[in-house]
């Protein structure tokens, strides 16, 4: 009995020193432990607001009492020593003040989450460019379908109206020939439009013809019967395709040629025994007269002697058809 008192109280000391020299190592290396924490969060926090400034997001607050203080420490030692079942039991009390500073874990959530709304939202712009893509490529391909369309009813209009403008053309040839004089290879229609010269002109080529270019005396003649028997018994002017606008005193026919021969209207003579007048007549001046001002030759209906007049003028005027 007395032995194992003594072997008692040689080892339980021992122990006891032991056990205290354990609970002393065990703080210290939980006590570097805690420093290797705080060192990390210090990073993660430094990171944190190096990623919000590039963000351009608010800073938060961060943690209120973080665990480095020296309160955090006191608690953390009091803590440990109640032992490992009363940490278990122990819940934390919900604090009565205002909603804690969004943790740094809850910031890069939210950065992340923003990141992937940004690369869907991303995604839908390339799917909606290609839509536009395929869409430009074929209303490109319609525009050019419908300007070859265009292109090909233009060049059917085109086609319609020289087949028009031909038909025309014949068919005022033979009304010409039909309604109006016929003279050997000519056919002459008079038209009781009244038109300037150039206007006259261009309605006889519109049907086929001229305005009537008489070549030689037989057919001036005839021109001049059927002129007569026509307006009778007024004495209109008509319209002829003989002019001198190149040059004054150069009457050419419409078609370019010289004019070989002239029916002037001459003043009447004075009768035999009489007085001849040093003026003109005031009414029938011997032709032409007007100079530059007058360019353009009508024919009179009554007696075929020709005027010269003013080519803006509106008369009659006569077609001449090729037979």
């Amino acid at each position: 009995m007395q032995a194992a008192w003594l072997l008692g109280a040689l080892v339980v000391p021992q122990l006891l020193g032991f056990g205290h020299g354990a609970r002393g190592a065990e703080r210290e290396w939980e006590g570097g432990w805690g420093g290797a924490q705080e060192e990390e969060r210090e990073r993660e926090a430094l990171m944190l607001k190096h990623l919000q400034e590039a963000l351009g997001l608010p800073a938060g607050r961060g943690d209120e009492n973080p665990a480095g203080t020296v309160e955090g420490k006191e608690d953390w030692e009091m803590e440990e020593d109640q032992g490992e079942e009363e940490k278990e039991e122990a819940t934390p009390t919900p604090s009565s003040g205002p909603s804690p500073s969004p943790t740094p874990e809850d910031i890069v959530t939210y950065i992340l989450g923003r990141l992937a709304g940004l690369d869907a939202g991303l995604h839908q712009l390339h799917v909606r460019l290609h839509a536009l893509d395929t869409r430009v490529v074929e209303l490109t391909q319609e525009l050019r379908q419908l300007r070859n369309a265009a292109g090909d009813t233009r060049d059917a209009v085109q086609a319609l109206q020289e087949a028009q403008g031909r038909a025309e053309r014949e068919h005022g040839r033979l009304e010409g020939c039909l309604k109006g004089l016929r003279l050997g290879h000519k056919c002459f229609l008079l038209s009781r439009d009244f038109e300037a010269q150039a206007a006259a002109q261009a309605r006889c080529t519109a049907r086929g013809g001229s305005l009537a270019q008489p070549a030689d005396h037989q057919q001036m003649e005839a021109l001049t019967r059927y002129l007569r028997a026509a307006l009778a018994p007024y004495n209109w002017p008509v319209w002829l395709g003989v002019h001198d606008r190149r040059a004054e005193g150069l009457y050419l026919f419409e078609n370019g040629q010289r004019v070989s021969f002239f029916a002037w209207h001459r003043s009447p003579r004075p009768e035999l025994g009489a007085q001849p007048s040093a003026s003109p007549h005031p009414l029938s001046p011997d032709q032409p007269n007007g100079g530059t001002l007058e360019n353009c030759v009508a024919q009179a209906s009554d007696d075929g002697s020709w005027w010269d007049h003013d080519c803006q003028r509106r008369l009659y005027y006569v077609c001449e058809f090729p037979f």
